[in-house]
């Protein structure tokens, strides 16, 4: 007979994500908590949340009840709530979370991958649910996302990716910022002048560096991350163009 003790399995209906309990790098100038939420509906190669993007049976996995009591435990010391995946627009947690967190006080920021407009949109629209700083990754030029995408997707149009990128333009600067991992099969110097052309001037365009370790397509495991010149050459390149572009 199995100990007492072991964890038991949660119904996938109850498993709303993983909870990284204090974060200090997650939301800009705020100590926060993080959420990872389940589900995504791209197959991006490089990806390594590979249980949150499957939706994995991981004994990790915490619900919202778990998630609410943490927030009242620590909102003496914690200031912010994010809210990532995975893709969060997926989740049908995402909105009670969202209530919860503001109705007791935390600041919200979002994490998105911009394919879901119309779910963007809607929160923006609403003043209980805005977020109060959003993320979007951008990971390519918008026509290269379908190869991106999950096969069950099968509503998508390059179109969204730059409907997402306009509808957080109009947002102050301070409550948003775009991100793009540097991978070399998905961003390239022409890609970074498309891209660049699409944001506000005024962006933050953070870049993050290919870790060519636990990735969801096992070959990219193979794939040499770009050096540090040609790190530094691409990022210079996005800052010519837009001034806020950084590595971080």
């Amino acid at each position: 007979m199995p100990s007492s003790k072991t964890k038991q399995s949660l119904p996938d209906s109850q498993k709303a994500g993983v909870l990284v309990k204090t974060s200090l790098v997650d939301y800009p100038s705020m100590v926060a908590c993080t959420v990872f939420l389940r589900g995504c509906n791209l197959r991006c190669p490089y990806c390594y949340n590979i249980p949150l993007v499957k939706g994995g049976s991981d004994q990790d996995f915490v619900t919202t009840d778990e998630i609410k009591a943490h927030l009242l435990k620590r909102k003496n010391v914690i200031k912010g709530l994010v809210i990532s995946g995975g893709e969060a627009l997926l989740s049908p947690h995402l909105k009670e979370l969202i209530l919860f967190a503001r109705r007791n006080g935390y600041s919200i920021k979002l994490d998105t991958n911009g394919t879901l407009p119309d779910k963007l949109s809607e929160l923006l629209a609403d003043e209980q649910l805005c977020p109060d700083y959003i993320a979007m990754d951008i990971k390519t030029t918008p026509e290269k996302y379908k190869s991106l995408l999950n096969p069950v997707s099968k509503d998508f149009s390059p179109e969204y990716i730059i409907r997402s990128i306009r509808m957080l333009s109009e947002l102050p600067p301070e409550k948003r910022e775009f991100r793009t991992v540097l991978v070399p099969t998905l961003i390239k110097e022409d890609d970074i002048k498309s891209i660049a052309a699409l944001l506000p001037e005024d962006a933050s365009w953070f870049f993050a560096r290919f870790l060519n370790k636990n990735c969801l397509e096992p070959l990219y495991n193979s794939l040499p991350p770009y050096t540090d010149d040609q790190t530094e050459q691409l990022v210079s390149s996005a800052k010519k163009l837009i001034p806020g572009a950084s590595l971080r």
